[in-house]
């Protein structure tokens, strides 16, 4: 395969940490990446490094997907570009603490990269790769979205969205040949740490896994098939006993009238 006829991969969030690694990791694997993230100067330098140490031929995409002009323009891209085979929605922020009287805009701006430009950008995506019936979208989520009372509100919250996003798109998609893979990080070594205001020092190792091992565990589990990853679960039944258990209250979850503990009295009876 020459450097002229690779297929392509637009990873989001690409600048640094699980995006600068899955870049760096599919371009081994015979993709050219499209590099996007706001800093142009570390794009520039992965760009360098990747053309450097691989054969792809990596294109810097500088862009701000809480810019509503910036957002259309990866969005037009993928909506048009038929060498885009992959999509990694991997841009995300996080750090706010404290809901109760949070910065609206700060609050804006988490749901508008976690949320809207994930959506916006796998909906593209989808519609360009649906008539050649092949392609793949990573839409990288986090553990929070199973924990949620366990971190930031909104940040849970918006990893929600992406894992149930995920699970529609594959039950719609993945039947037209486009793959679609939910990722969910545990605490992963990347910038966002550092940009939320938070340090990993007081954590203990064993809890915090390296980028690189956490895309190379997704990437296999893309391999075998999975559509929901937890990089760090060792046992892959408890996952799946899981999802059984929320499916099998399905049947029950609309019914024509209220469960039993909400009747008064006199309707039980009745």
């Amino acid at each position: 395969m020459t450097r002229h006829s690779r297929e392509m991969v637009l990873v989001t969030g690409a600048s640094s940490g699980i995006g600068a690694v899955y870049a760096e990791r599919l371009a081994r694997r015979g993709f050219d990446p499209i590099l996007v993230a706001r800093s142009a100067d570390r794009l520039h330098a992965l760009a360098d490094r990747l053309f450097g140490e691989t054969d792809a031929r990596p294109e810097v995409f500088p862009a701000d997907l809480a810019d509503p002009e910036d957002l259309f323009a990866v969005e037009r891209r993928l909506a048009t570009d038929e060498r885009i085979t992959m999509l990694v929605n991997n841009a995300g922020v996080a750090g706010i603490d404290t809901f109760a009287g949070a910065d609206p805009r700060r609050l804006e701006t988490m749901i508008d990269i976690n949320v809207m430009a994930v959506a916006r950008l796998a909906a593209a995506a989808a519609g360009q790769m649906l008539p050649r019936g092949r392609g793949t979208i990573v839409n990288i989520s986090s553990v929070t979205a199973l924990m949620p009372e366990n971190f930031e509100t909104v940040y849970s919250a918006s990893k929600a969205f992406v894992l149930a996003l995920s699970q529609s798109m594959a039950r719609q998609l993945e039947p037209q040949g486009i793959r679609v893979q939910a990722v969910l990080p545990g605490i992963t070594r990347t910038a966002i740490w550092e940009k939320s205001g938070h340090s990993l020092n007081h954590l203990p190792p064993e809890m915090v896994m390296e980028a690189g091992d956490l895309v190379d565990a997704a990437l296999k589990a893309l391999e075998l098939g999975e559509t929901v990853t937890i990089p760090s679960l060792p046992n892959a039944a408890e996952w799946l006993a899981f999802d059984e258990m929320r499916r099998s209250m399905q049947p029950k979850l609309s019914l024509s009238t209220p469960a039993a503990r909400y009747r008064a009295a006199g309707q039980q009876a009745a």
